[in-house]
């Protein structure tokens, strides 16, 4: 079955079977920032515009169908998980990045574009089908698909295929503070960047920060705490992405030596909250 599985705008379970939205869960928030400035905008969280947005996609650039684009240049957002990774591939600071892409499971993308093209149009990327069109497409343009029979998410074996494959300087994304533990102990210089991470508890909100180099904290109230207490650096107010090691602020501050957009620095102490967030926090 052509099926994949999304959690999108906020946490909510989206589920695409052969091109169509079939089924959108109750939405987690009711607002967010960032759904608000979307090419297809979420402006009040029901299931209804979450659906409208999912099929907005899949008409615009493919999602979950084989006519998938996977390529992109420009920046959906200025600290996104896939621009600070995209930009560190572009500039050599990574050789690689491994992420999940809709299609075709877990990704070792060594072409920003790729990773551009694939993170930073992905939500929240529970379960997929493999797409063969999709496969061939990314492979096309510099990727390996780790598993192209099932198109499976295993972050782990991602790293562990491209460190086989020679790269020494890696990144990946990690939805999951269990997943993350594992990645920092069997490879403890990948560079680990955390998404998708609304609903943590307090628990998994202490872990993932102790491991993590960057995170994209979402609407996680713990998170935000645990992150916003360990933190170098943050950027951005409404949805925050933290950089908690060196490694992670040089590669912030990287993406903002290369933008012409406008940008604040300043000292404080973490976290800093803007005037909006996403509501409420979980």
């Amino acid at each position: 079955m052509d099926e994949h599985i999304i959690e999108a705008a906020g946490k909510t379970r989206v589920v695409v079977r052969d091109g169509k939205v079939v089924e959108v869960g109750e939405p987690v928030i009711r607002s967010c920032p960032l759904a608000e400035r979307f090419s297809s905008p979420v402006r009040e969280m029901t299931r209804e515009e979450i659906k409208k947005n999912i099929e907005a996609r899949i008409r615009g650039f493919g999602m979950c169908t084989p006519a998938r684009e996977v390529l992109a240049d420009p920046d959906f957002v200025l600290f996104g998980a896939s621009e600070l990774m995209s930009a560190a591939v572009r500039r050599g600071d990574l050789d690689a990045a491994v992420i999940a892409c809709d299609g075709a499971g877990t990704v070792l993308a060594r072409n920003p574009r790729l990773v551009q093209g694939i993170g930073g149009r992905m939500s929240g990327l529970v379960k997929t089908s493999p797409i063969p069109a999709v496969i061939r497409r990314i492979e096309e343009n510099g990727g390996t698909v780790l598993d192209p029979a099932t198109a499976r998410i295993d972050p782990v074996s991602g790293v562990e295929a491209a460190v086989q494959a020679g790269h020494q300087a890696v990144a990946v994304t990690v939805a999951s503070p269990a997943v993350a533990v594992e990645v920092r102990r069997r490879y403890p210089d990948v560079l680990i960047v955390g998404v998708h991470l609304t609903g943590l508890s307090v628990d998994e909100a202490e872990q993932m920060a102790a491991v993590a180099d960057i995170v994209a904290v979402c609407a996680s109230r713990h998170l935000r705490e645990a992150a916003g207490r360990r933190a170098l650096l943050q950027a951005g107010t409404a949805v925050p992405v933290f950089a908690l090691t060196q490694r992670g602020k040089e590669i912030v501050l990287d993406k903002i030596r290369e933008t012409d957009r406008q940008v604040v620095v300043t000292g404080g102490t973490l976290p800093v909250a803007g005037p909006r967030g996403p509501e409420p926090l979980v």
